[in-house]
């Protein structure tokens, strides 16, 4: 199976290849690594217990060093250290006994995973393409490997600066102590000052608030996060009160379109129409004084009949008004989380099959295979991003200018 070209080109770049027998060399290694891990979690099945965690070792056997053995794959031969027990037991069923063809099991193991499968209808699959058994419990010791490299991943270095940034959060339901509990993952999407856009990190929890919020930007910023520009945000609890203590300089832009969502729903389905034709006059205004002076005539046509549809974005003004302080350029990036959605929907796509997951890792592991495949695509920066930048070095000064 092909490595896609931006994977490629990122694993050259990182690594400074000065040959290709040098990128043939890391991507043997790389895939040994896996391999060796597949036998080792198969052995933790096996026995019942991992690797120095004899704290829950309830068997009489156990590990008895090793045994080498040299398998092809599409690299070419590739040497492991087969792990034996004391009592002879032991038969790896990802590589077994006679087995000397390798190519594309484990690879195939994690693919399935990040598209939603699962753990037993992975076993299904693997045993029909292989003729490989792999238990589910084999599965789900495969893909607890990846936690390590999820730690890393969430706790990576980021940019000093990111102009735009869009936070968000979608639900799910985890079992925990045998009660179904509802859990959000919150994600953070930074635009950085040359129009990329990156998943900076995705935080499981129960219920926002301050508090939680300000763990989260403080995390950013101890990940390097200096400056950021303007937030885009929904009406999350306790999230502005946070960034004005982590980001006291940032913008706060509320989503308009979530707000016209929450309009929307307070008027009558024979009005609708209408009504969403007239509140144009208020985001497409030149200005906030202009804005806030439509704002006040569609109340005066329609306040008393809907109330409640204009009260929120009385309330909510302080945060929906930055954004008539910019070009259309701008307004075009920060007026929705359309861009945060998008990633929910794909999030979406690969957990429909889980009503409730079985813990918070189970969760963060779906989601994280699946922000790899979604940043993937993402390798065009933002439309017309030259005049967006031009725009934001005359409105925020050095604060842009130092980081170029």
């Amino acid at each position: 199976m092909a490595l896609p070209k931006e994977v490629v080109r990122e694993i050259i770049e990182q690594n400074n290849f000065q040959n290709p027998g040098e990128v043939l060399t890391f991507l043997k290694e790389s895939f040994k690594d896996v391999l060796q891990e597949m036998l080792e979690a198969e052995m933790d099945c096996h026995l019942g217990y991992s690797k120095n965690d004899t704290a829950n070792k309830n068997v009489d056997n156990s590990r008895n060093g090793y045994t080498s053995k040299t398998v092809r794959s599409e690299l070419g031969p590739i040497e492991l250290d087969i792990p034996r027990d004391r009592k002879g037991e032991f038969k790896p069923r990802i590589i077994p006994k006679y087995k000397r063809d390798v190519s594309g099991i484990e690879e195939k193991v994690i693919s399935l995973y990040a598209r939603g499968m699962s753990t037993r209808d992975i076993h299904e699959q693997i045993r029909e393409l292989y003729g490989v058994e792999i238990s589910a419990e084999m599965v789900s010791k495969i893909t607890e490997r990846l936690l390590p490299e999820i730690r890393e991943w969430q706790n990576r270095p980021l940019e000093p600066i990111y102009s735009f940034v869009f936070l968000d959060a979608i639900h799910y339901k985890i079992r925990e102590d045998g009660h179904v509990l509802n859990r959000a993952a919150y994600v953070v999407i930074g635009v950085d000052i040359d129009g990329n856009k990156d998943i900076l990190g995705i935080w499981i929890g129960e219920n926002e608030s301050s508090k939680f919020w300000l763990g989260v930007l403080n995390e950013l910023k101890t990940r390097g996060v200096e400056e950021i520009l303007m937030f885009s945000v929904d009406g999350l609890t306790g999230l502005k009160e946070a960034i004005e203590a982590v980001y006291p300089n940032a913008m706060i832009q509320r989503c308009i379109i979530h707000q016209l969502r929450n309009s929307f729903k307070y008027v009558s389905y024979k009005n609708i129409k209408e009504f969403s034709k007239d509140f144009r006059s208020v985001y497409t205004a030149l200005n906030e004084d202009e804005a806030l002076e439509n704002l006040y005539k569609l109340k005066e046509k329609w306040g008393k009949q809907y109330p409640y549809a204009f009260r929120s974005w009385e309330s909510n003004w302080e945060v929906l008004c930055p954004f008539f302080k910019f070009p259309p350029e701008i307004r075009k990036i920060i007026y929705t989380t359309n861009i945060i959605e998008g990633l929910h929907r794909q999030f979406r796509k690969v957990t429909k099959t889980k009503t409730v997951f079985p813990s918070d890792a189970s969760l963060e592991k779906m989601l994280y295979l699946a922000s790899i495949n979604v940043m993937k695509k993402w390798t065009q920066r933002f439309r017309n991003w030259d005049q967006v930048l031009s725009q934001l070095i005359i409105l925020f000064g050095n604060r842009v200018e130092k980081y170029l």
